[in-house]
């Protein structure tokens, strides 16, 4: 009964994971978002880096159990969806106009085509990853670890929040794998595709992106 009932569970999950994918990728809402860009951002990863956290919930407790906090969780994601338009508007300009003065390579070379060749979208990429995804995954580090751990009435500090936090599985499993084996290839790819694509393929790295955190919610023991 209870194997049933997982399984329900998880094609529920699945079917909701697809459903808000498709939403995301409609006429009616990449208009929306073409005139509301923060919001449709906040929207998208308001539900679908949850999505991914509830999954890595998922996983590391082995059965389908409502993350705590999971609302004031799903308006951080919502926050961080937004910084991330502004740096996908910020870093492809910046690496252009490093190329531009030579900072890197294949000036108006070949490779550049309209914007949108290998190498560029490589640089944007590398560049973005190392500096910005860091500071943005231990933002968010900081605050799913006080959520999970908030109590009313109660104050939490800065510095046992830290104390608290396993920062070697963090660094070993996010930092030092996730970024250079999966958001660097992954958000290449992104620069190089097709506007109408991008989309789709940004909708699904949101699901990526809580999945991944959200298995780093270990504690120190």
């Amino acid at each position: 009964m209870l194997v049933q009932n997982d399984k329900f569970k998880t094609t529920l999950v699945l079917l909701t994971t697809v459903l808000f994918v498709f939403i995301f990728s409609r006429d009616f809402f990449l208009d929306f978002n073409a005139v509301h860009p923060l919001i449709g951002a906040f929207t998208k990863f308001f539900f679908l880096a949850s999505i991914g956290d509830f999954i890595a919930n998922r996983f590391q407790n082995k059965k389908w159990i409502i993350p705590k906090n999971i609302i004031p969780k799903a308006f951080i994601w919502g926050l961080i969806g937004i910084m991330i338009v502004y740096m996908f508007k910020i870093y492809p300009v910046g690496v252009t106009n490093l190329m531009d003065l030579g900072f890197l390579p294949f000036k108006d070379n070949d490779i550049m085509i309209n914007g949108n060749g290998l190498f560029w979208a490589f640089s944007v990429s590398f560049v973005m990853n190392l500096t910005f995804a860091p500071a943005m995954m231990i933002f968010h580090k900081f605050t799913d670890t006080y959520l999970n751990n908030y109590k009313l009435f109660e104050k939490t500090s800065f510095t046992h929040l830290s104390e608290i936090t396993d920062w070697t599985s963090f660094f070993k499993l996010i930092i030092l794998k996730t970024i250079p084996f999966f958001w660097i290839p992954a958000h290449t790819i992104t620069f190089i595709l097709p506007k109408e694509y991008q989309v789709i393929f940004a909708a699904l790295l949101g699901i990526f992106l809580g999945l991944f955190l959200g298995l780093s919610k270990k504690g120190k023991k």
